[in-house]
């Protein structure tokens, strides 16, 4: 008897089967091969030697000297580009829905802009105008530098994120906010944006991983101490071990994305149980307080 085909597919015959298989036992070979080619090759350099990995297991100076303090830089950049960037974001993505044709101009020029420069120069740009305009100390100028350029372009990527989740969201939402007396600025609050969350959060998401990746960046080109940056001075005092020196802080950089992404994940899943779970109603008393005091909302 024959599989039922599903809506979309139909379900894979005996041949497709085997094809499939084939092609499952190839890639499992070609990584496996790809793996073997990497631990040999890492062999034959000594680079799997205990002793190149044993300080990140029995030193706790490397800890204490290099990764910790590199990582509460990488996290207290990250995070103030994050708290700067996305009301940021979110700002200028509204005001490129404005029904005024000057302010769309204006706002949609400084995204273009900004989204349009390698996030590396805004921070080179960054450090030499703090250098010559400002008296900010040479020690706390590359944390200034990294944090404005992942500001800058960043809420101008999330501008473009902010602005098309609005534009998705069914034209109906607006006409019955409108129909219920709300203001533009009351239906934009009140029903677009927490509406348009939800859908924005994964490409959200996606952007704040891309902030905390580049602040690499900083420790590159600026002398910034964040966790890449540790890797000379770590290698330099033990052993020469920049392979497993690389090694451990990458994976520190996949947990702390990994983290974030469950987090936003777990947030999205409440979100959206909650919109299933509760009608998004508006009252009549609700509907009173945001209309404009001393006029009815029947009355429009």
């Amino acid at each position: 008897m024959k599989d039922k085909p599903t809506v979309l597919y139909d379900v894979p015959g005996p041949r497709a089967h085997r094809r499939n298989l084939a092609w499952s036992l190839l890639f499992v070979l070609v990584l496996a091969a790809v793996v073997w080619w990497v631990v040999t090759s890492l062999a034959d350099k000594n680079q799997l030697e205990w002793s190149k990995w044993a300080p990140f297991f029995t030193d706790a100076r490397v800890w204490e000297t290099y990764i910790l303090p590199a990582l509460k830089n990488t996290v207290i950049a990250a995070a103030l580009a994050m708290v700067i960037a996305l009301p940021l974001g979110a700002f200028l993505g509204i005001l490129r829905l404005s029904d005024h044709r000057s302010v769309r101009a204006v706002a949609g020029t400084v995204v273009e802009f900004f989204r349009a420069i390698p996030v590396l120069i805004l921070m080179l740009f960054a450090n030499a105008a703090y250098s010559e305009f400002t008296d900010i100390s040479p020690d706390t100028r590359p944390l200034y530098a990294v944090v404005t350029g992942l500001v800058l372009y960043n809420a101008s990527v999330l501008a473009e994120v902010v602005r098309a989740g609005i534009l998705a969201l069914p034209a109906g939402q607006t006409d019955a906010a409108k129909a219920i007396g709300m203001r533009k600025g009351q239906t934009m609050v009140h029903v677009l944006l927490p509406q348009a969350v939800t859908a924005m959060l994964p490409a959200l998401v996606s952007q704040l991983v891309v902030i905390v990746k580049d602040t690499a960046l900083g420790g590159a080109m600026l002398g910034f101490s964040e966790l890449l940056a540790s890797v000379r001075p770590m290698s330099a005092n033990y052993g020469a071990n920049t392979i497993a020196c690389f090694t451990v802080v990458a994976v520190i950089f996949i947990v702390l994305n990994f983290a974030l992404t469950t987090f936003a994940s777990r947030l999205e899943r409440r979100l959206r149980r909650g919109k299933k779970s509760t009608g998004a109603v508006v009252g009549a008393e609700a509907v009173e307080e945001l209309a404009t005091p001393g006029e009815h909302p029947d009355t429009r």
